[in-house]
């Protein structure tokens, strides 16, 4: 099939890859424009961008596709379908309508729950006890297409948004390049009106940890941050990054050493153990390592 690829972050990689390597012909990649990125502040290509010129995929990062000499240009790619994977912008109807069989996005969330922006995240931090992947046929609300294929998977306590984006990102290539020689003859399923929601942003702010609260709260917001924002708490007057958590049988004072083996701290209701932390200016190192090195004995805080 003669394909337009949309896709931006690392998560999109996989899939571009795996249709590349299916024999489809990748007309072209959309993505986002380079942003500033890291101390310097320099203009940053997307992973997508970096790996479709590898490729030698031609790539187009507009900045919009409101405008009408925009939508002329995409239509005149001529494709059979695009491709669409957190690419970050909303598609009009004109670039919808263009590829003959219309416009599919892979979504990480098991459709109506999580649409939006953050569903691996929310998934994990709402507690949620399986996530996976749908392969919807786009319209113009915010992921309200139905699905034409979907997968799933178990969430483990100690998953993190980093262990559910790589699973997800394989399973999405995968269920793609399933999809395509298909789609003409897939059923798609409408998707009910129970059980919508809606997986809004991260806010950096969130990232802030609360011991007082309970431990699956606690856990669920250190797993569903890592690793990026990153749930912290600060230790001599630099952040300690919390990078994944995992239930644990102890009692402890909230934000507190328990006497128990690893880095165990007491909540507002249990305890966690943290099995991997990163302190301000190192790599991450596990729980039991940082304790050792910090010298916490049992009713130590952990932060201040």
């Amino acid at each position: 099939m003669r394909i337009v690829f949309m896709g931006t972050p690392d998560f999109a990689v996989p899939v571009l890859d795996a249709l590349a390597g299916a024999g489809h012909e990748i007309a072209c990649a959309y993505t986002q424009p380079p942003r500033p990125a890291g101390r310097g502040k320099k203009d940053r290509p997307s992973p997508v961008q970096v790996r479709a010129e590898a490729l030698g995929i031609e790539v187009r990062a507009p900045r919009s596709l409101r405008d009408e000499a925009a939508q002329a240009d995409f239509a005149a790619l001529d494709a059979d379908v695009a491709v669409v994977v957190a690419y970050g912008l909303i598609l009009p109807q004109p670039v919808l309508d263009a590829p003959r069989l219309g416009c599919i996005n892979v979504h990480a969330s098991l459709l109506p729950r999580w649409r939006g922006a953050a569903p691996i995240h929310r998934a994990i931090m709402a507690g949620d006890a399986r996530t996976g992947v749908c392969i919807m046929a786009m319209e113009a609300g915010l992921d309200t297409g139905p699905v034409l294929m979907r997968e799933g998977t178990d969430i483990a306590p100690s998953d993190t948004s980093g262990d559910l984006h790589e699973r997800l990102a394989e399973m999405g290539a995968r269920l793609a390049v399933a999809t395509l020689p298909q789609i003409e003859r897939l059923s798609p399923v409408i998707q009910p009106e129970d059980g919508v929601s809606y997986a809004a942003k991260i806010d950096k702010s969130e990232a802030a940890l609360n011991w007082s609260w309970g431990a699956d709260v606690v856990r669920r917001q250190i797993n569903g941050l890592s690793p990026f924002p990153g749930a912290y708490v600060t230790r001599d007057g630099a952040r300690l990054k919390l990078l994944r958590a995992a239930p644990a049988r102890a009692v402890a004072e909230p934000g507190c050493v328990a006497d128990a083996p690893g880095l165990v701290i007491g909540t507002g209701d249990g305890a966690v153990e943290l099995l991997e932390v990163q302190p301000a200016g190192r790599g991450p190192v596990s729980g039991a390592d940082f304790r050792n090195g910090a010298r916490l004995a049992p009713g130590d805080p952990l932060e201040g």
